[in-house]
């Protein structure tokens, strides 16, 4: 072998990054292998939910984000396009210290992260490095094979993480039976000037529309439109005035905004899926973040899961390699913990697609409802906050809930909260 450590991560993105952080703060010798030349570049808006920020809080990280790329935000508000406030949102509602959103400039606080890996554990964090196999020994893992910076290197350790993405290789190679699913819509995703000084997030939604806008530092506004996921192309051979027009019509208050985006290159397009794995272990190998549990955005705890997950793990790696054992038995034991809820918000984020994408009239209307009538309801809108932040373990509506919120009868509980719900 080339190279012998404790545990090689493949991929620095949200979790494995943490990840790394943590185990080097444990003493554990930790490579991390990334396929990117260097930390991220682009266009990419983060809001860090509360409880991401507890995680970096943790770290010591949260306070280093430079506080001149970084803007709370206390009120978001549901609007229907064309028409009326449909829900407000106060994260004031929530216990402090974290009791905002925050809207970074793009990867700030993943910079932040890596800087202080980097720092942690000189030398281990290698870039242009690509996973290319596992290594085994029977039906164990052992470590991997990456081609790094050109060159072929056999990488040995106890514990091989697959923090590569909802397209993972490592999990991939691993022949874990998984399914992957491509929602029809995307996110034209765009960070324009703001001169009209937006201070509180909001969110149009329409019949097979939904339009996102968020205050960013700087003066900056990070907007997200659904688009179709094949329409890129047509979008582009438009041009951007239609959207320039589309956007102002929706929100008039913010047209000198949106008459600034004259590029497609102050834009990006994200896809959304969702990734379900039979089982995040293996002998000597384990998943997290997107490789284990892809969601959709609307969950807005894509990242946050991720960063969650690094955390689990970290405090078991040490009682492993006390042990000897990464056995897959021993490590269902994160999976066991993490499972529930992660799949909880995944099928969260597919029941929100499914109403708030929706381009059926009907369907529209119930979800307007339902929208206004949570308004009215302190219980239910202190629940739907609670699940948007992280913080619950539950799902935030059981089924009479879910009959309450269509507002035809009335709720004696709607001026009640319920924080035994949180995590």
């Amino acid at each position: 072998m080339d190279i012998h450590v404790d545990v090689v991560v493949v991929g620095a993105g949200g979790g494995g990054a943490i990840l790394g952080l943590l185990l080097a703060g444990k003493g554990i010798r930790t490579l991390i292998l990334e396929q990117a030349s260097g930390p991220p570049h682009g266009i990419r808006g983060e809001i860090l939910q509360p409880n991401g920020q507890k995680v970096l809080d943790g770290l010591g990280l949260l306070a280093q984000l430079p506080q001149h790329a970084v803007q709370p935000v206390r009120h978001f508000h549901f609007r229907q396009i064309g028409g009326q406030r449909l829900c407000s949102i106060d994260y004031d509602e929530l216990p402090p210290p974290y009791n905002r959103a925050l809207v970074t400039l793009p990867h700030v606080a993943h910079r932040t992260v890596l800087e202080a890996l980097e720092k942690a554990n000189p030398g281990r964090l290698w870039y242009n490095a690509s996973f290319t196999n596992v290594l085994k020994r029977g039906e164990t893992i052992i470590g991997v094979e990456a081609d790094v910076q050109g060159k072929p290197v056999r990488i040995s350790a106890k514990l091989v993480v697959g923090a590569d993405g909802p397209a993972s290789r490592v999990r991939e190679t691993l022949k874990i039976p998984t399914r992957l699913h491509r929602y029809q819509d995307s996110y034209l995703v765009a960070i324009l000037d703001c001169p009209d000084k937006l201070e509180e997030a909001q969110y149009f939604l329409g019949k097979r529309e939904i339009l996102g806008l968020f205050p960013a530092a700087k003066e900056k506004l990070y907007l997200v439109y659904l688009i179709d996921a094949q329409s890129r192309d047509a979008l582009h051979t438009a041009g951007v005035e239609p959207l320039q027009t589309r956007w102002s019509a929706i929100y008039p208050e913010l047209s000198a905004t949106f008459h600034g985006f004259t590029s497609w290159e102050q834009t990006t397009v994200m896809p959304t899926g969702r990734t379900r794995v039979r089982t995040w272990v293996a002998d000597g190998a384990v998943l997290i973040g997107d490789a284990a549990h892809g969601m959709n955005p609307h969950a807005s705890q894509g990242r946050m899961q991720a960063m969650i997950d690094a955390t689990m793990l970290a405090d078991l790696v040490p009682a492993c390699l006390a042990e000897d054992n990464f056995q897959a038995s021993r490590l269902k034991t994160f999976e066991n913990k993490r499972r529930p809820k992660v799949e909880m918000l995944q099928r969260l984020a597919d029941e929100e697609a499914f109403f708030w994408n929706t381009g059926n009239p009907a369907l529209a209307w119930l979800r307007d409802r339902v929208f206004s009538t949570i308004d009215r309801n302190r219980r239910l809108k202190y629940q739907v906050l609670t699940a948007t932040a992280g913080l619950r373990e539950t799902p935030p509506f059981g089924l009479l809930d879910r009959f309450l919120a269509l507002g035809f009868v009335p709720d004696p509980r709607a001026d009640q909260r319920s924080p035994h719900a949180l995590s």
